[in-house]
């Protein structure tokens, strides 16, 4: 189950990894569209509004949680790459000491402010209690998020992108069948959803967790690796704090397009919710090469195969072009379709709304796809702090769209905040990209 990615055919590596990872990120879209769904199908437009209205609240705090299970995820690659086994435990038991605390530590401030954040962000009034009543569950479940994540970020680490791949689907029919019960059967209403999400994602991360002790002998820890350590921890966080705080800083900008999205009212809110849903789907090829390329780089790094890393890059490149235009193709041709199944009986002015910012990202999304191929491939290789750069880039350019662009043109207008935001944060991921492999890959290459 585990893969060395350190040798064979880098691009036939690349898409075998990558396919688990692809059919993972589809299923968490596909019971993440559930609760959307079920939310817009039984409770209506307004729900679905204030379900939607916490997309980037959501972001803001489990992208910063997520950002930290990647990075031990990063270093598991390292230690993995380099056989040194003993590290690898450690680090292990060092990621799953740091997840209950980190998970703590974000829950008590999220779950006490999350009525007060939806107001700030301009929350429309006849929606802020069902938005509020949805994301405080959210947040109380953020262990069992995290704790997800950080096992499937190990497992991926060792080239493992089957297992998660696994108990995902798992946790999505378990999804699908509490959203029913809690919302249509016991009417929780969307505190249902959010019930639904963080049980389903909290029994498959203990199903994994369990898995991975009986199944990976280089993964089962003893009492001896458990220890906090200065060096490790400074290793574990140099890698995951940066990509949290990315995470989180390009979410902070998101939150102030959300908030120029709301003061349209609560139909605005809904179109831009289930446009957001498509562009999701189709987009979802992108992060699925990124999680290969972090792992891909990771391991090479650690093993000293910089020859392979240039070698990958070329190739992920190619795939990014193509995930690309894959987008494009879905989000104008099929987005009307999509965007059906959100809304039962949709008006007209939804699904204008809706293709009028699908219509206008599509042509943009390549300098998206180069900030998931660039940005993971650069934690990969131990360089965080452009990638985080790179985010605050991200957040100028979207409030500045935000900002400059007049009111009288409205939300057309706004539709380009996400387009300025990908071109500002892609050209110096790029950039420091060639930048590296002059530095690393071209000088191994003439030593050789």
């Amino acid at each position: 189950m585990t893969k060395d990615m350190t040798n064979g055919n880098p691009l036939k590596i690349i898409l075998l990894f990558s396919i688990p990872v692809l059919l993972g990120n589809l299923f968490q879209q596909f019971y993440n569209m559930v609760d959307t769904i079920i939310v817009g199908r039984y409770l209506g437009e307004d729900a679905l509004a204030a379900v939607g209205s916490t997309g980037c609240l959501m972001f803001l705090v489990l992208g910063f949680a997520n950002g930290i299970a990647q990075g031990f995820g990063v270093m598991i690659s390292h230690a993995f790459g380099a056989k040194d086994y003993r590290l690898l435990k450690h680090y292990v038991a060092l990621s799953l000491m740091l997840t209950v605390i980190v998970s703590l530590l974000l829950t008590i401030p999220t779950v006490a402010a999350s009525r007060l954040l939806l107001l700030w962000m301009n929350t429309p009034e006849n929606i802020v209690a069902m938005a509020d009543s949805y994301i405080k569950v959210i947040f109380a479940g953020i262990i069992f998020t995290m704790s997800y994540n950080v096992v499937s970020g190990i497992l991926r680490g060792i080239g493992d992108s089957k297992t998660p791949l696994y108990f995902l689907i798992f946790s999505s029919v378990l999804n699908i069948i509490l959203d029913i019960f809690l919302i249509v059967t016991v009417n929780l209403g969307t505190a249902g959803a959010a019930y639904a999400t963080i049980i389903a994602q909290g029994v498959s991360a203990v199903f994994c967790f369990i898995y991975m002790f009986r199944k990976f002998d280089i993964l089962r820890t003893s009492r001896d690796d458990y220890y906090l350590d200065a060096r490790g921890v400074k290793n574990m966080l140099s890698i995951g704090i940066p990509m949290a705080l990315n995470y989180s800083i390009t979410a902070i900008g998101t939150m102030i397009l959300q908030s120029a999205i709301n003061v349209f009212g609560s139909s605005v809110v809904a179109a831009f919710t289930a446009a957001c849903k498509v562009n999701n789907i189709a987009t979802q090829p992108m992060p699925t090469l990124g999680t290969a390329m972090a792992t891909y780089c990771g391991q090479n790094l650690g093993a000293g195969r910089y020859d392979r890393i240039s070698e990958g890059m070329k190739q992920g490149f190619f795939l990014c072009i193509g995930t690309a235009v894959f987008a494009a193709v879905f989000c104008i041709f099929g987005g009307e379709f999509v965007v059906s199944w959100f809304v039962s009986n949709p008006s007209e002015e939804i699904f204008t709304y809706a293709m009028q910012y699908l219509t206008t990202i599509s042509w943009f999304f390549l300098p998206l796809g180069m900030i998931f191929l660039y940005r993971n491939a650069l934690q990969g290789l131990n360089e965080g702090l452009i990638p985080m750069l790179s985010g605050i880039i991200e957040m100028i350019c979207r409030i500045g769209v935000i900002l400059l662009v007049p009111t009288e043109i409205g939300f057309i207008g706004v539709c380009f905040a996400d387009p300025a935001a990908w071109i500002g944060a892609g050209l110096p991921l790029f950039i420091t990209y060639l930048v590296w492999k002059k530095q690393h890959c071209i000088k191994s290459a003439k030593k050789e």
